[in-house]
């Protein structure tokens, strides 16, 4: 009324301009009582720069180290073990390989990727091919625009797989792990699991003959093409089954394993651009690192005369297996991890903890970092609401005194 007010009478009504100074203090008052003339049509949010959209493109920049290495250590692995004596496996991929008239040598880094990129780059495809589907189905039942909840998802499923794993599995977990470890639940941002952890554990208890150990290794005879990760060679001979590798490539990401997890160098990059963006928790980085690290040396001190795995080390069971990719990528995720810092600290030093133990105690898995994070998504929102209603009590307490 006041604006119509002096829009139509300014120069008879308001010759000092005092209401026209005055009224956005009218204004204020008057939207703060009464409904204001405009209002948002859709549910109003707090606004910040960092959407959704640059929040998972950021996340795909630092997985940029991991992918690197899944196309160049799956071809050099490749190349490797052809080298020692291994024959070429009968596949589309060396068939496709052999018409490019590229060298099968591991020195070679423009060989080596390429031929890594032929089993890389058909899991990718296959993933948001898949993932994109079931995305677009449910946002179409529920009324809800497609967002970016999967591009991560879609990025890292291929990363925690090994190369020679058949496309259907491929597409069988992607269905399981979206469908019933995110959709059901909601959809982007109400999961309580890591969707891709859901699917690769969905593929290892399914199909644990194609997920672990099948994987390329330098071989001497020349049907053995395929065998045992490092760390089932610590679990049957401890620290001597490591005798093959130096920890220099274990860290690098010179071994076999899957695709985008052996290199631990490759994951600290990616968690040096997440922590100084914000987007990753270093507490939960460091809380993994501190609990793997006393676990470890906890049982390097007990020892055992029938457990080979005791006797490694802390600083092997960091560049070997899961670990590093999982700390900096799984663990770290903002949706099902805990919320509090105090309860980061504690989700954190337990999922290093768990890690160790699952590995070592466990003679039936030998790699523990997936499950330890998966059993600690379910028991973050426990944390965080034990952490709120202790700081509850205390500042009850500092009231009362």
């Amino acid at each position: 009324m006041l604006r119509r007010l002096l829009d139509q009478n300014a120069r008879h009504f308001d010759k000092g301009g005092w209401l026209e100074r005055f009224y956005p203090l009218y204004e204020a008052a008057d939207t703060f009582l009464y409904t204001p003339a405009s209002v948002t049509n859709t549910a109003s949010h707090v606004r910040d720069g960092l959407d959704l959209k640059r929040l998972m493109s950021i996340v795909v920049v630092s997985l940029a180290g991991t992918i690197g290495m899944a196309l160049y250590n799956t071809g050099y692995q490749i190349h490797l073990a052809i080298e020692r004596g291994a024959q070429p496996l009968n596949t589309w991929q060396t068939t496709i390989f052999s018409a490019l008239e590229l060298p099968l040598a591991s020195g070679d880094l423009f060989a080596c990727i390429v031929h890594g990129a032929l089993y890389f780059v058909p899991v990718l495809v296959v993933t948001f091919a898949v993932g994109g589907f079931w995305e677009a189905i449910f946002a179409q039942v529920r009324g809800h625009e497609i967002n970016e909840g999967f591009l991560v998802t879609g990025m890292l499923i291929p990363l925690t797989l090994p190369a020679g794993i058949p496309l259907w599995q491929v597409a069988l977990g992607t269905t399981f792990g979206i469908v019933i470890g995110k959709e059901i639940f909601g959809g982007t941002g109400m999961n309580i699991l890591n969707p891709a952890l859901t699917t690769r554990a969905f593929l290892f208890f399914a199909y644990p003959a194609d997920i672990s150990g099948n994987v390329w290794v330098a071989a001497t005879a020349p049907d053995a093409v395929t065998g045992a990760t490092a760390m089932a060679n610590v679990a049957t001979s401890g620290i001597s089954g490591l005798t093959n590798i130096s920890w220099w490539d274990a860290f690098i990401g010179l071994i076999p394993g899957s695709m985008g997890e052996t290199s631990t160098l490759a994951c600290l990059a990616g968690a040096v651009l997440l922590i100084i963006t914000g987007i990753g928790s270093w507490r939960i980085m460091l809380a993994v690192t501190i609990g793997t690290l006393l676990t470890a040396w906890g049982l390097n001190t007990i020892g055992s005369t029938t457990n080979p795995y005791f006797e490694l080390p802390f600083w092997w069971h960091v560049v070997l297996g899961g670990w590093a990719f999982g700390m900096v990528y799984m663990a770290t995720d903002p949706v099902t991890a805990c919320q509090s810092n105090t309860g980061r600290w504690i989700y954190g030093l337990l999922i290093g903890v768990l890690a160790v133990l699952i590995r070592v105690v466990n003679p039936a898995y030998p790699e523990g970092m997936m499950l330890a994070i998966l059993f600690m998504n379910v028991f973050a929102p426990t944390i965080d609401h034990f952490v709120v209603q202790a700081n509850i009590r205390r500042r009850k307490a500092r009231a009362i005194a």
